[in-house]
């Protein structure tokens, strides 16, 4: 298997088909710190805006079941439905904010890149259970960068903790002596200060990391001269075999060509260096071109004319003026009508007198 080309080789920006293919491999710009801000701020709608509801009807369905919990059965279907009851209402209570999680976990892969939809990324491939391969990446730049990343925001967050619960250390002493539901205010109060100032370092952590991320994955779709070649060969087709496709066409447009002089009334010649076919019957508006060529062609033309006894006249002015101004299947310029004209209407005598040729 050859060698993946070395990162100096790879010089030139990655073209549209190749960014299409590794999306279409799962191979993404995508930053984890993206996600983990989305969560968190998802985490922080849910204990601003839903937090105080959903305690309070989950407060209110336990205070139920402890005022009620001499009649509550706990043998046979009575405990069953005890249990069920109890499932469906932690099921209420946390299906929203799961869902809206759910929501904010989605939106965290769409704002950073389009759907994608493949199995290559889990895919079982040797590289990544070979140990040589497992110790390169312990140790890569990107397990460093990680790593650095990784001890940063501990601290950050560390600090960002000190320094919101710091000042409510008086506060929390008395927490355990208050009631259920002022506990549970105090604990939405002091998680919003938590979350909302680590939202913030959270933020900027995220933007560094999604422009890192950017460059990253586009240096490493960059490809080498002679991949951006094998693209260009692959998208628009190898030159030599379009070459030979087009020397293919035009041998066949030639012989086609040369199939349609013995049909010809009349042949035009430079006398050597052009040679121009012409072809007229009544219902024709105008007399057509049915060959022309210069050179070897030319001669080719004279001789299949000559063979099939068409007549050739030399009129070198008239044979590049029409050699030049119409193609094959087409009908002479306006400006020729008259010397066409005169040249078939000579050779027309000359069928006449039973002597064609010029």
């Amino acid at each position: 298997m050859a060698d993946e080309p070395d990162k100096s080789e790879k010089t030139e920006d990655a073209s549209q088909k190749k960014l299409d293919d590794a999306h279409k491999k799962g191979d993404v710009a995508k930053s984890q710190e993206v996600t983990t801000w989305f969560m968190m701020l998802g985490t922080t709608m849910v204990f601003g805006l839903m937090a105080p509801t959903l305690s309070a009807n989950l407060l209110q369905h336990l205070k139920g079941i402890v005022a009620n919990a001499d009649q509550i059965s706990m043998t046979g279907s009575g405990f069953g439905e005890f249990w069920r009851e109890m499932a469906q209402t932690v099921l209420m209570v946390t299906l929203a904010p799961l869902s809206l999680l759910a929501v904010f976990a989605i939106a965290a892969n769409l704002v950073q890149h389009k759907p994608v939809w493949s199995f290559d990324p889990v895919t079982p491939k040797f590289s990544k259970i070979s140990p040589i391969k497992g110790f390169q990446r312990l140790f890569s730049t990107d397990s460093l960068v990680n790593f650095a990343k990784g001890m940063f925001k501990l601290v950050v967050v560390a600090t960002v903790m000190v320094a919101v619960m710091w000042p409510e250390r008086d506060r929390l002493d008395t927490i355990i002596t208050a009631d259920p539901l002022s506990l549970l205010i105090v604990f939405q109060e002091l998680g919003l200060k938590l979350l909302a100032a680590t939202l913030i370092i959270v933020t900027v952590i995220a933007l560094l990391d999604f422009l890192y991320q950017r460059h990253k994955w586009f240096e490493r779709q960059k490809m080498t001269v002679k991949e951006v070649r094998d693209e260009y060969k692959q998208m628009e087709g190898d030159p030599k075999v379009k070459g030979r496709i087009r020397q293919i066409r035009e041998e066949r447009g030639r012989r086609r060509m040369m199939a349609e002089v013995p049909n010809a009334n009349v042949i035009i010649t430079n006398p050597t260096h052009y040679a121009v076919a012409l072809k007229y019957d009544r219902s024709m508006p105008a007399p057509k071109c049915v060959a022309k060529g210069t050179d070897a062609v030319a001669l080719k033309i004279r001789e299949v004319g000559t063979e099939a006894e068409v007549p050739i006249v030399e009129n070198p002015p008239l044979a590049r003026a029409l050699y030049a101004s119409v193609d094959i299947d087409e009908v002479i310029p306006v400006e020729h009508f008259k010397a066409v004209a005169q040249v078939i209407g000579y050779v027309m005598r000359l069928k006449d007198r039973g002597s064609w040729r010029s």
